[in-house]
């Protein structure tokens, strides 16, 4: 599952730092948070390994 934009891959390699013990759970805020909670390492190596080239920054609402 690619990411849809910028801000969600830069969310999940902060999860993943996390998740891997690189950085602290409680540095982490917003969508990063719930993140490291609810998927796995794969899930999140793959949302964080997506190309930024062509991504907006964030994802539109609909």
């Amino acid at each position: 599952m690619p990411a849809k934009s910028k801000a969600q891959q830069m969310a999940a390699g902060a999860a993943l730092s996390a998740k891997r013990g690189e950085k602290k759970k409680s540095d982490l805020k917003g969508a990063s948070k719930e993140m490291v909670e609810s998927m796995t390492e794969k899930e999140l190596e793959e949302l964080a390994s997506t190309k930024r080239k062509g991504k907006p920054q964030h994802a539109s609402k609909s």
